[in-house]
């Protein structure tokens, strides 16, 4: 069997920049992974989480295209990968996909603002209940979906959880911690070293 250890683009939350990935990306790639970052331009809720999966497709189209890969969104960053993988094509191209502390079913922080994008995660918004219609795709990517039940961001936190993969709770003691807390980047590690069942062995 080869060894394979995937390139992996991790996708920042709102009001963030790939800058708040550089703990977790310096843990990876002292451990051998390719790690790729993008800036969502804008990224406070401007325009629909929708039209900032469509910078997934051109930064795949531009780095990752002659081969699988994995990926991981933080918090908003988690939705806007699912709409990526389940609205754009993305399951075709990623193996594996981890999201931390995201708002699968919708946070009641989203009715402070009247964005696009942060409408769109309200709970019950159209765009959730559009993506959760189909939460089969999710099946066939390796997905895992890591949450703290202290999150003040994601409220009730438990909506970080979806009824499909692997969840994991980890009681990082606030949501931006969630990319600071090395049990994180352990579990990340792991869920990226998972073999796939298809004849192929991460790398140790």
């Amino acid at each position: 069997m080869s060894c394979v250890r995937n390139s992996v683009l991790l996708v920042h939350g709102i009001g963030d920049t790939q800058r708040v990935f550089d703990p977790i990306a310096t843990y990876l790639r002292d451990r051998g992974w390719a790690v790729h970052c993008l800036d969502l331009k804008p990224n406070k809720g401007q325009i629909g989480l929708d039209q900032l999966a469509l910078q997934i497709c051109e930064y795949v189209e531009a780095h990752l295209s002659d081969r699988p890969f994995d990926l991981l969104g933080f918090s908003m960053g988690g939705i806007v990968s699912r709409y990526y993988l389940q609205r754009l094509g993305g399951l075709l191209k990623v193996q594996r996909f981890i999201t931390l502390s995201s708002p699968h079913n919708g946070t009641l922080t989203a009715y402070a603002r009247q964005r696009p994008g942060v409408k769109q995660m309200r709970p019950g918004s159209a765009f959730l209940r559009d993506l959760n219609s189909t939460l089969e795709d999710l099946q066939r990517v390796q997905f895992t979906s890591l949450w703290t039940p202290y999150d003040l961001m994601i409220v009730p936190a438990h909506s970080s959880r979806l009824p499909v993969g692997q969840m994991g709770q980890i009681p990082a003691l606030a949501h931006p911690l969630m990319l600071r807390d090395r049990r994180v980047f352990e579990a990340v590690a792991a869920a990226l070293s998972r073999p796939l069942g298809d004849g192929s062995e991460p790398c140790p």
